[in-house]
């Protein structure tokens, strides 16, 4: 989640390959938002990887590894 709420649904709509407005929404979420501080979150481990200054850091700790 961004903060605010999406612009996009939540499951891609019935033909999207044609649908300028989704697509429109899509790219800017894609390639025109960034995200300076925050964090990412695995879907499947739950496991969140801290994001500052715009970088993300994925590295493991030892304990992990």
């Amino acid at each position: 989640k961004l903060g605010h709420p999406s612009e996009l649904p939540p499951e891609p709509v019935p033909n999207y390959e044609a649908d300028e407005e989704f697509l429109r929404r899509l790219h800017h979420v894609l390639l025109e938002v960034e995200v300076l501080e925050g964090s990412l979150q695995c879907p499947d481990s739950g496991r969140r990887f801290p994001i500052s200054k715009g970088v993300p850091n994925m590295l493991l700790t030892e304990d992990e590894a």
